[in-house]
């Protein structure tokens, strides 16, 4: 199947982000995409520190949701995309959600790790997600695994989707940008996808803020597509296949010695 990475700014106005991802959705599936990956918090960027972020969440049979299943259903695609969800009270998560060809929820992942460095706090604004709440789902003959931005940073969830069966981790991201970040970015995801015989999938925000440096990268570590710093889409063929094939020669995940507790 063919994988899309899609990558722009989002600004404080929710009706211009939707409008745009749809846009860029619809570009995507031009291309003959089936998964679609969006970035981290797409439906409206964080902003400034004293943002109160509940006031723009929406809850997950909100307008975002809905607009972002739409055009899945419309173009039978598959999309990935970063909101702000409301829970109980006036508590945010740091969310993505997964809607399928037919328009339905797959199901929705919740920021495990929150960016608290180079003087971000997102702990102050956010909730962190349940580390057992973990997402994986088929496009095609290919799982797909979820996980954001920050948290590419930590192996450990990247091994634990793949034991639950991913083979390629999708990681919608608003990469903050700074001195050797998109160095960083493009060698994380690298490392991901060689420790665990996987595709990597990652889809940024733009410049100035964010770093840009969407990428898809294969099991054996080559970059199979990717962006600098203008927003654009990025489009990649990947498959269960490959990832069998690259597993059989290096058959790393077999010949670790630790586990990763099952959920």
């Amino acid at each position: 199947m063919k994988v899309g990475v899609v990558q722009f700014a989002s600004v404080l106005d929710k009706a211009a982000n939707l409008a745009r991802l749809v846009e860029l959705v619809d570009a995507a599936a031009e291309q003959g995409a089936d998964l679609v990956i969006a970035p981290e918090v797409a439906m409206h960027d964080l902003g400034p520190a004293e943002l109160d972020l509940a006031s723009v969440a929406e809850s997950l049979d909100g307008r975002f949701v809905a607009g972002v299943a739409e055009v899945a259903k419309r173009r039978a695609v598959t999309v990935l995309a970063g909101m702000l969800e409301l829970a109980e009270g006036r508590d945010v998560y740091n969310t993505v959600v997964a809607l399928g060809p037919d328009g339905s929820l797959i199901g929705r992942y919740r920021k495990q790790h929150l960016f608290d460095a180079f003087g971000w706090k997102e702990s102050d604004r956010l909730l962190q997600g349940d580390p057992e709440d973990r997402l994986t789902f088929p496009v095609g003959d290919v799982t797909v695994g979820v996980m954001t931005c920050y948290d590419v940073r930590f192996p450990e969830l990247g091994r634990a989707l793949v034991d639950d069966g991913a083979e390629l981790i999708a990681i919608p991201s608003a990469w903050v940008a700074g001195p050797r970040k998109l160095e960083q970015w493009r060698a994380l995801t690298t490392a991901r996808a060689i420790e665990n015989v996987c595709y990597v999938a990652g889809a940024v925000q733009t410049p100035p803020t964010y770093a840009g440096g969407s990428i898809v990268v294969d099991p054996w570590g080559e970059v199979l597509a990717s962006l600098d710093e203008a927003e654009g889409i990025a489009i990649a063929e990947v498959s269960a296949g490959r990832v069998a094939e690259c597993r059989q020669k290096m058959p790393s995940l077999q010949n670790r010695r630790w586990k990763v507790s099952p959920r």
